[in-house]
């Protein structure tokens, strides 16, 4: 790793370590009612292209709930097996955690009414994406062939492996003539409203329905790996506790063109 990139390494960690923005202030913003509406495909097929297992229901879950409800086909492909969120447990090797995460992941979708969607694990490794970034713009390139819509990580989101994805999501889009979207995971955490390194001009809405937000939520409890301690020590700590969660159990969802 050059010096310029664990500068940048750094930095990511540093945004994502730091206290968050509080949800109320996300709420009470006054931005949101002049977002446009996003139109959702109403056939064909979608793919969700995910950092980790839980990015794709995080930052499009409800989406994913909605495009099932519409009898749309879907493929959700999980990057990475997510094996780095614990990297020091003593309680788990991260190999029986790429297994519980995949495991996670389809009892996350059974929740969301998407049963019968197509799960696809390229497994590069967690946190080392942007090293296979033109091997992994090849197997999207492959995968979007045909389809209607591409869902990937936003490629602002201060998130080295979530950033890949999204670049290689785009650099695919671009050769099969995809429409692409970006939906966001850890901005909700370190920007805030109107914050100007946000691209807020391309952004657009999809709302949820209070049917879709119980299937979300019931989603996001699917994934107790990362919500839940695996053990009493700080290697076994939640990685996303009660006040990220709550970033991404609102109403709406957002994505970026």
């Amino acid at each position: 790793m050059t010096a310029e990139r664990r500068l940048l390494t750094s930095a990511y960690t540093d945004l994502i370590q730091a206290p968050g923005t509080d949800e109320a202030r996300w709420r009470a913003w006054d931005g949101w009612p002049s977002m446009p509406r996003y139109a959702l495909p109403e056939g064909g097929r979608v793919v969700v292209a995910a950092a980790h297992p839980d990015d794709e229901v995080l930052g499009a879950g409800g989406t994913v709930a909605l495009l099932a409800a519409a009898k749309v086909a879907l493929t959700v492909v999980s990057v990475t097996d997510g094996e780095g969120s614990h990297p020091h447990s003593a309680r788990i090797t991260p190999e029986r955690l790429a297994e519980v995460r995949a495991r996670e992941l389809r009892e996350a979708l059974d929740e969301l009414g998407a049963r019968n969607a197509e799960v696809v694990r390229l497994r590069l490794p967690d946190t080392g994406v942007e090293v296979h970034e033109e091997h992994l713009t090849g197997e999207l390139t492959r995968l979007l062939a045909g389809a209607a819509l591409c869902l990937a990580p936003w490629t602002g989101d201060v998130h080295g492996d979530h950033e890949a994805v999204g670049r290689a999501a785009l650099a695919a889009a671009r050769v099969t003539c995809v429409p692409c979207r970006l939906y966001p995971v850890w901005l909700w955490h370190w920007a805030e409203p109107g914050d100007a390194r946000v691209p807020w001009e391309t952004a657009s809405r999809i709302m949820l329905p209070a049917t879709v937000q119980k299937r979300k939520r019931a989603a996001v409890d699917r994934f107790t790996s990362q919500i839940r301690p695996l053990g009493p020590g700080p290697q076994d700590a939640v990685v996303l506790p009660p006040e990220e969660l709550a970033h991404h159990l609102r109403g709406w969802e957002v994505v970026f063109a």
